[in-house]
């Protein structure tokens, strides 16, 4: 599984520095784009943050490191943990369609077991 989210984006003058703007701007659906790595273990992830600056390998890709709190709840069996998690993110600003392209990383999927 990997996961890729899309967010309008076309940036002036400054990329770097509005790239952090969006990503603190879109905190909500940064958590929503990273919970899907973590529902088969029934958790979310909230309060999303840039952990580092975003590293550039060209002037239209990269990488960074987001920080989140991945939170594991169940009302039934009275669970509720809470622990600090990162994880790398690439990224791709497509300047023809004015979009932020961001890509997790691949988790293979487990298949199923024999018996």
């Amino acid at each position: 599984m990997q996961e890729t989210w899309t967010f309008d984006f076309s940036p002036t003058s400054n990329t770097k520095e509005e790239l952090e703007e969006l990503l603190a701007e879109k905190e909500q659906e940064l958590g929503i784009f990273l919970s899907y790595y973590y529902k088969k273990e029934g958790a979310v992830t909230e309060k999303v943050k840039l952990k580092s600056d975003p590293e550039f390998e060209s002037i239209t890709t990269g990488s960074m490191v987001l920080d989140f709190e991945l939170v594991h709840f169940n009302a039934c069996l009275a669970i509720h943990e809470q622990a600090r998690e990162e994880m790398k993110i690439k990224f791709e600003i497509d300047g023809h369609s004015q979009k932020l392209i961001l890509t997790g990383p691949y988790w293979p999927e487990r298949g199923m077991d024999e018996i």
